[in-house]
């Protein structure tokens, strides 16, 4: 597919050549497993223990920052058009995609290139982490994870050593970004509808599905927190089991109901770029979110029940 704009500078496409030429199958595997703390999946436990388990404010607040990232990258990436490494360098390898299913030159899929997104969300959510946190362990894992996550993505061939640069900037721009600007508006629901109508903005110019994830995503998050507050407010645990409970169940919602929303639609259609993919892929993740957050967290009545009969089976 002949999309997008071509442009790096020669120490990249050397640099990359070089380390995937030098990596052997051990180093491959090694990115493969550092690049996945950059992923949805990893991103989706992480905020879950610290939503559901650890400290739900800060799960609110580390949840807004990563909305406004994985909206705020492919805003970036469908301003700058820039094509993947792959794309135009025969030396550099594609060794892992982004959406493995589809074409990997089929760039509605597989994204653009500038800047690195699993550098970038990678850099929010360990950042947010740290800057709330503030523990110099804590600070230590949380600038080396996104560093970790950042080179691999360059070695697996998907983003120039520059796309990964400016995640890493655009990243650290958002986390020390979203506490100034919440402390700024006292509003949270003001913050919340201002940074939707800005990033609405993309609906005039962005084609790609990472867009359209996005903003489903940042939906859903802003129509849960209210929900949860008001007709929810569930109460954080420090019971190992009930941690175990809430991340195994949280997981398990994501994903059965990511799938079940899909079958209506043949495959076809969904990896298709047309107008009405785009707003199933809105929906659905904008569905998804708002279940995770705002309504899943019903289920942890639950443990009453469970507390009281351990309880009584105590007292016999």
């Amino acid at each position: 597919m002949e999309q997008g704009l071509t442009f790096f500078f020669d120490w990249e496409v050397a640099l990359m050549e070089a380390l995937q030429g030098n990596m052997g199958q051990a180093g491959i595997v090694a990115a493969k497993v550092m690049t996945f703390l950059g992923e949805e999946m990893a991103m989706i436990a992480l905020l879950g223990f610290i939503y559901w388990c650890h400290d739900k404010e800060l799960g609110r607040d580390v949840g807004l920052a990563i909305v406004i990232g994985v909206v705020l990258n492919p805003l970036i990436k469908n301003m700058a058009l820039r094509r993947r490494p792959y794309f135009d360098n025969p030396g550099i390898k594609c060794l892992k995609p982004v959406d493995s299913g589809a074409d990997i030159y089929d760039v509605s899929a597989q994204g653009f290139s500038f800047p690195s997104g699993h550098s970038m969300n990678s850099t929010i959510i360990f950042g947010s982490v740290a800057y709330h946190v503030r523990k110099n362990w804590l600070t230590a894992t949380c600038v080396i994870i996104p560093l970790l996550v950042g080179t691999s993505r360059f070695a697996l061939g998907v983003h120039y050593p520059t796309d990964v640069i400016v995640g890493w900037a655009c990243g650290a721009i958002t986390v020390f970004a979203v506490p100034h600007m919440l402390d700024r508006w006292k509003n949270r629901y003001l913050t919340y509808a201002c940074v939707f109508a800005v990033s609405l903005v993309g609906i005039f110019y962005c084609r790609t599905a990472d867009y359209f994830t996005g903003i489903g995503i940042m939906s859903g998050f802003f129509l849960a927190d209210p929900f949860e507050r008001r007709f929810v407010n569930f109460e954080t645990t420090g019971s190992v089991p009930f941690c175990v409970f809430r991340m195994l169940g949280g997981l398990i919602v994501y994903f059965v109901l990511n799938t079940l929303l899909k079958l209506p639609f043949s495959k076809e259609f969904l990896e298709s770029a047309s107008t009405g993919a785009f707003l199933v892929r809105f929906c659905r993740y904008a569905v998804v979110t708002f279940v995770v957050i705002g309504v899943y967290p019903l289920a942890f009545r639950l443990e009453n029940r469970f507390s009281k009969a351990d309880q009584k089976a105590a007292q016999k």
